[in-house]
């Protein structure tokens, strides 16, 4: 916030007075809501007396928010000259240039009004509003932190916001809890409970927090902004578009809140509004290789290949070091890099001064490139390491999979599902597909989508999140009641939650045809909520050789979530639970899942595509065979491969890696040789 001082330049004619004073705090006051008026009121004063600071320094900030940013900052370079040390005209400095999209430039300036006043939180928010927008997450947490500790004068608030800057998250957590209890209403202490809970992951307790400081104090912006992302991380984008664009009212230049709605859009399926947006804040802010990242996978998903790869060049060349937008490229599938790339990978990799994240890209991106070269045990080491380096962030316990696949199997023999028949909500819309990623999923969903009657959209999270709800659990440590808690729930509740899933899909649905596809591989674990709370619901079973599928997965860096999918061992025993809890539904459900072998698919193409349809009660169409000529968004790894005729050249690559997969061996065990049918369920 600009403050209106009493100093006046060196060539002022006269000192301030008190209706000059008033005149000032009136400019002040319009800055935000009217800053054509703080303009006039500006310029009326500076008529009266030439070369006031703080009317120019008004001035320069009002061009500022009209979109004048270089006429700003031509005011603030000369203010800024004669007065070095007064931090809100440095402060403004580095908005206006960041407003030129001079990132460098506004991080000097914000970072030395921070210098000079450390209190001021509008920098320290600039801050990491930049850092957010170049994708350096924890330098934007720090100066978010740093923005919340200079926005409270309580002791024990500035308490819990060191802890919180100091990443000591139980202590600040304990510390705000405990002023909680004694001021249950302070909004300032209660955003930053949220905070914590959101640096933990818990975007699930940060929302409830964040409605209740909106509820307290609705103009409490930064609030509103941490509820947006909250929203977003929580996979609710559609909840989170309204108050993205209430932010934007006050701001609708804010390249960090237009990048935000981008990706809330893609989230939805609005690849046309994301690509615009993406492309109005490079030309505003072009040096922002992540932000060209981001741009690229849109372009790719809505399957303009060609600008997709111009624009992750464009993010490589300003960044050389960024190992995911390699992998970006090698993610096409269909890309192949050439000797000048694969040198500079390497180069990348050589250096010392890279952190794990691109150390990891850069590993799957040359394991991907030597592969389309035949270099198999080059390419191997690569793929190994780069799962070396991204299994040892995972916390997963392959262990606590085998357990819910019991309990599952458990908790749904054939008597209880048919004590329960006619249960949940009868609406036949989703078509579930199921399986290992990487397992011919998206092929079904091409071909599906290329019926008139059937609408693809992508892996949604929505069946995810009905379970994690039902059962309480916030972490994956926590116990949960889930699944066994579904035998208490009568028939009324079950069709509530089959309703719930259909309202929180419904904004991912663009046209009126009458079924969609939820691709999610994991929902085979949620199969017996899926039955009880959408009875009408298809459910296809895609699956592909363990060895082809594994193998494929192994080599595939996931942006989110598959936690087993980093080392042979684990991925064999993912494997072994997804053939086990299949096989117990195929016995107490029979035909109720349609098992789509994708060697069958590839070999007899059509005979599978009519045998699906008719499992779905769809007539045959003849664009289902020309899947690949259908034009629409695919969101997966697999969305060039699509786009073509079905081609044979995968089925057997594993083979080429074979001498190195004893680990993968081992876990399946007889998995293998029973392929495609199942061992018998109790040695799975």
């Amino acid at each position: 916030m600009i403050a209106a001082g009493t100093t006046p330049l060196a060539d002022n004619k006269a000192e301030p007075t008190g209706s000059l004073s008033v005149a000032l705090a009136h400019a002040l006051k319009l800055l935000d809501a009217r800053p054509n008026l703080a303009e006039q009121q500006a310029l009326e004063i500076l008529r009266a007396v030439p070369g006031n600071r703080d009317a120019l320094l008004i001035l320069a900030a009002a061009k500022r928010r009209m979109g004048d940013a270089q006429a700003a900052r031509t005011l603030l370079d000369r203010l800024t000259a004669a007065h070095q040390f007064w931090p809100e005209a440095v402060c403004e400095l580095g908005m206006a240039r960041a407003s030129l999209g001079d990132t460098a430039g506004a991080l000097a300036a914000l970072r030395r009004a921070t210098e000079l006043k450390p209190q001021m939180s509008d920098a320290w928010r600039a801050i990491g509003d930049l850092h957010t927008m170049r994708g350096d997450t924890a330098a934007a947490d720090t100066a978010y932190a740093q923005q919340i500790k200079s926005s409270v004068d309580n002791p024990i608030l500035i308490a819990a916001a060191t802890a919180l800057i100091d990443n000591r998250l139980p202590v600040a957590e304990r510390t705000l809890k405990d002023f909680l209890f004694r001021f249950p209403t302070d909004v300032a202490a209660i955003r930053m409970l949220a905070e914590v809970a959101a640096r933990l992951g818990r975007f699930g307790d940060a929302e409830p927090l964040l409605r209740r400081c909106l509820e307290l104090a609705p103009s409490f912006t930064p609030a509103r902004h941490n509820l947006a992302i909250a929203l977003h991380r929580q996979g609710k984008s559609g909840d989170a578009l309204p108050e993205i664009d209430r932010l934007l009212e006050s701001n609708p230049g804010d390249p960090g809140l237009r990048n935000l709605k981008a990706s809330a859009l893609g989230q939805i399926g609005d690849y046309a509004q994301t690509i615009a947006i993406y492309a109005d804040v490079l030309e505003d802010y072009p040096d922002q290789p992540k932000v060209w990242m981001s741009y690229g996978h849109a372009l790719k998903t809505a399957g303009r290949l060609d600008d997709g790869i111009a624009a992750y060049r464009k993010s490589i060349a300003q960044m050389p070091n960024l190992g995911e937008a390699y992998w970006s490229l090698a993610n096409l599938k269909t890309y192949r890099f050439d000797e000048s790339e694969i040198a500079a990978m390497r180069s990348q990799l050589a250096r010392t001064d890279i952190g794990d994240e691109d150390r990891l890209h850069f590993h799957f991106a040359l394991g991907k490139a030597l592969e389309d070269l035949g270099d198999y045990a080059e390419s191997f080491r690569h793929y190994a390491e780069g799962n070396r380096i991204r299994r040892g962030q995972m916390d997963y316990s392959p262990e606590e999979t085998t357990e819910r696949s019991s309990r599952s199997a458990a908790v749904f023999p054939r008597e209880f599902l048919e004590l329960r028949a006619g249960w949940g909500c009868c609406a036949p819309d989703p078509i579930f597909i199921v399986g290992l990623p990487r397992s011919g999923s998206t092929l079904i969903e091409q071909i599906l989508s290329s019926h008139s009657a059937v609408e693809g959209t992508m892996e949604l999270p929505d069946i995810g999140a009905i379970a994690r709800a039902l059962g309480g659990r916030r972490r994956r440590r926590d116990e949960t009641a889930y699944p066994e808690l579904l035998g208490d729930l009568s028939a009324e509740r079950l069709r509530e939650l089959g309703e719930e899933y259909l309202s929180r899909t419904r904004i991912q649905r663009k046209t009126d045809r009458p079924f969609f596809i939820d691709k999610t591989p994991q929902n085979f674990l949620h199969l017996g909520l899926i039955r009880l709370t959408l009875p009408n619901a298809k459910i296809i079973d895609a699956r592909r050789h363990p060895m082809a599928a594994c193998f494929s997965v192994f080599k595939q860096h996931f942006a989110r979530g598959q936690p087993f999918a980093y080392d042979l061992d684990d991925l064999g025993c993912y494997y072994r639970d997804y053939v086990a809890m299949m096989a117990h539904f195929d016995r107490v459900s029979p035909g109720k899942v349609h098992r789509v072998l994708h060697e069958a698919m590839v070999g007899d193409t059509e005979t599978e595509i009519r045998r699906l349809l008719d499992y779905c009660g769809l007539p045959f169409e003849d664009g289902c065979l020309r899947f690949h000529e259908t034009d629409r968004a695919v969101r997966t790894a697999s969305s060039e491969q699509v786009r073509r005729p079905i081609f044979r050249d995968g089925l057997d690559q594993w083979r080429h890696y074979e001498t190195w997969l004893g680990p993968l061996k081992t876990g399946l065990g007889d998995v293998i040789e029973n392929y495609p049918e199942a061992p018998s369920f109790e040695s799975v």
